[in-house]
């Protein structure tokens, strides 16, 4: 979360406990109190008093150098999320023989507003490297659980995200909402999102959408392959199968 965002959000008072959770990320994962009060933008002694707090609870905690890190607390309360932990824990058996028959890098993630957030990742010992983590978020458009979630988000979503500006990555990259717009209804029509280099230049990713009890799409599941061995019209069975057993396993009852 940039300042500017942080400034405003720590106006209220849960604003600004929020604001020194916000101050940590996965570039930022261990702070100083000085750290935190910048980056919350509070000012020391507000800082001080809210880390203590929070500290005290178990959301941070400060190890012998007095930097702070997120707390094992926060973890216990995020494993109750939905689309957390409980999704991971269905889902985790059909990726895991998604990889068996890939040997590849294996996915699940859930929308966030315009972004597209990793639950879950199994890596392959040789496939090609990926930059995701589980937390990891990035632009719906650029990934292909990304375009299998946003080509099932509603037509206004769809709309106001194709209005925004596209942020770009690699030449490959996809920026004109007008082919966006094209992808989004391919992914609708043959029920899988093919992204190809628009990460970086080695990697392709086939991804399927993952539906909860009432139909609509909870998640998405994906498999990461080299872009040079790509092999889509094998992997995209195998990838439909594991989002369709794991559908299933949430409840989904196909017509």
């Amino acid at each position: 979360m940039d300042q500017g965002v942080l400034a405003v959000t720590a106006r209220s008072a849960p604003g600004r406990l929020l604001a020194v959770l916000a101050a940590f990320d996965h570039t930022h994962p261990a702070l100083s109190l000085t750290d935190i009060s910048r980056r919350a933008g509070l000012t020391l002694t507000t800082a001080h008093r809210l880390v203590s707090a929070l500290t005290e609870w178990g959301a941070l905690e400060r190890d012998p150098s007095g930097v702070y890190h997120v707390g094992l607390r926060l973890w216990e309360v995020a494993a109750l999320a939905p689309r957390g932990l409980a999704l991971r824990q269905v889902a985790l058996p059909y990726l895991e023989d998604l990889y068996e028959a890939t040997h590849e890098n294996v996915q699940l993630a859930v929308r966030d507003g315009s972004e597209v957030v990793y639950t879950e990742w199994l890596s392959g010992r040789s496939a090609v490297g990926v930059h995701i983590r589980v937390g990891a978020r990035w632009p719906l458009h650029v990934t292909g659980v990304g375009l299998a979630l946003l080509a099932h988000s509603d037509s206004e979503l769809q709309e106001a995200y194709c209005a925004r500006p596209l942020a770009s990555y690699t030449a490959h990259t996809i920026t004109d909402p007008a082919r966006l717009r094209r992808v989004l209804a391919e992914v609708r029509r043959t029920g899988v999102a093919v992204s190809g280099r628009q990460v970086t230049d080695d990697a392709l990713s086939v991804a399927a959408p993952v539906r909860g009890p009432g139909g609509a799409v909870a998640a998405a599941v994906s498999v990461v392959v080299p872009h040079a061995d790509a092999r889509v019209p094998v992997l995209a069975p195998a990838v439909r199968l594991a989002a369709r057993g794991i559908s299933r396993a949430l409840g989904w009852q196909p017509e």
